[in-house]
């Protein structure tokens, strides 16, 4: 059960709210007069230099995909933004932009980049505007986020934008922020209305702090104004409390399902197999899958990644295996945690055939996976006298994309090492849960129809 102390936090977070028949047939029209031939597919009403400038902007944009000097990438980046409006329209090379820029820690030339977008709010779309300010969330620049969400101009001051600025602060664990922008920014902004992602932001912030009363007050108090959560609202309070050990507190919140009519979906139970499988109840989560496997919702790749990962902390890799070989059968694929979560296991235990065969399967089916997973494989196989083996893995890496830096033939490698997997700078040597968009459930899953909807307008 929830401690008493968490009463504060809920009471304080109460203030931040105050039969057809059969249709006769049309008649034929008339033929309409001969037309001039279609253009090819994709030309349709299009002018020859606008093909020829659709062209010359995906070559800009593979040459800034590739750059990885964070300086070049930086000027390339301002220039051809600030010459071209489509430039401007291309989301995923913004996101590219940061997260690279990001990864190499350059904080003032991602607020560079952010800041030499700002001439162009004004006349954008407030998607446009959101993007900005998300943008900085996910380079865990909030006070820069909140700076461009309150430079806005009035127009662009919209429930979009707010949420924007909502999911920057959880991004960079700023609860306290968030909870006072919650509270502040709709009572400045009447044309401000919270909707239910906004909620779902709050209730994940809340979770994560954690605050599992107070986040489960949220529910009561989003009714009181108006606002009915959804499924993924239940589904983040699930994740919550199984992840904090709080099953009893998780069976209020199936109580409160199952009172307003709300369907479990099986991200629902995959919280759950997740809490199970955390306590090393494996027999209770097999169980429950093949409960999901007869009544619904059916099991899904995650569901069986988490029994994967029950049967291979407690050594039963035989089991981990079957629970592979069946995903198809189960008619689910194997994704990215399938194989962070086996893979290693097999290297360990000496099976680099079963190894090998699923890198082949990671490339085949275009699964980004760490290099750190292939790099063990080529590593294993290295130490085993199996060149010929790594080096096939190496070419297949080239050939996806993956960096020369994180997989390379390791200048020498001793068959007394080990077949041990080196992992990540920062990961637990445990056998983790997913954490990947394929498992996790975020109050993201509700942002693009969101954002498409509002692009709309």
């Amino acid at each position: 059960m929830a401690s008493p102390a968490a009463a504060s936090p809920a009471r304080r977070l109460a203030s931040i709210f105050s039969s057809t028949k059969p249709r006769a047939r049309p008649p034929k029209p008339a033929p309409e007069p001969a037309q001039a031939p279609k253009a090819p597919a994709g030309q349709a009403g299009t002018k020859p230099d606008e093909r020829r400038e659709s062209r010359n902007l995906n070559k800009i944009l593979k040459v800034i995909f590739r750059e990885r000097d964070p300086d070049k990438l930086v000027s390339r980046f301002i220039a051809e933004s600030t010459a071209s409006e489509r430039f401007r329209d291309k989301h995923r090379v913004y996101e590219v932009a940061v997260a690279r820029l990001a990864s190499f820690g350059r904080h003032d030339a991602i607020a560079a980049v952010i800041d030499s977008q700002k001439p162009f709010i004004e006349a954008s779309n407030v998607g446009f505007a959101a993007r900005l300010v998300r943008l900085c969330g996910r380079a865990s620049m909030p006070s820069h986020a909140a700076a461009i969400f309150h430079g806005l101009p009035p127009k662009h001051k919209s429930v979009m934008t707010f949420n924007a600025l909502l999911a920057a602060y959880v991004d960079a664990s700023y609860f306290d922020e968030l909870a006072t922008a919650f509270q502040q920014i709709p009572a400045s902004h009447p044309t401000i209305v919270p909707t239910v992602y906004s909620y779902n932001i709050l209730i994940s912030a809340l979770c994560q702090k954690p605050e599992l009363s107070a986040a489960l007050d949220v529910i009561t108090l989003m009714e009181k104004r108006g606002v009915s959560p959804d499924i993924i609202s239940f589904n983040i309070l699930l994740n919550g409390f199984y992840n904090n050990d709080s099953f009893d507190d998780a069976k209020k919140v199936w109580e409160m399902m199952k009172e307003r009519n709300v369907e479990p979906d099986e991200k629902s139970y995959n919280a759950k197999l997740r809490g199970l499988v955390s306590q090393g109840r494996v027999e209770d989560a097999v169980a429950l899958i093949e409960r999901m496997q007869k009544e619904g919702p059916k099991p899904d790749s995650v569901s069986y990644n988490e029994l994967i990962r029950g049967y291979c902390k407690e050594g039963r890799l035989n089991e981990a295996k079957k629970v592979y070989d069946d995903l198809v059968k189960n008619e689910c694929a194997p994704n990215r945690g399938t194989f962070h979560t086996l893979v290693p296991h097999l290297v360990e235990a000496g099976e680099l055939d079963r190894a090998l065969s699923c890198c082949h399967e990671i490339f085949s089916r275009k699964c980004k996976v760490q290099c750190s997973l292939l790099q063990g494989v080529v590593t294993a196989l290295i130490a085993a006298s199996r060149m010929e083996n790594a080096r096939r893995i190496l070419h297949l890496g080239r050939t996806n994309y993956y960096p020369r830096k994180g997989l390379r033939m390791p200048p020498h490698t001793r068959k007394d090492e080990g077949l041990k997997m080196p992992q990540p700078a920062g990961e637990d040597n445990d056998v983790e849960a997913e954490t990947d968009s394929e498992d996790s459930v975020s109050y993201e899953d509700g942002y693009e129809e969101e954002e498409e909807s509002k692009n709309a307008q």
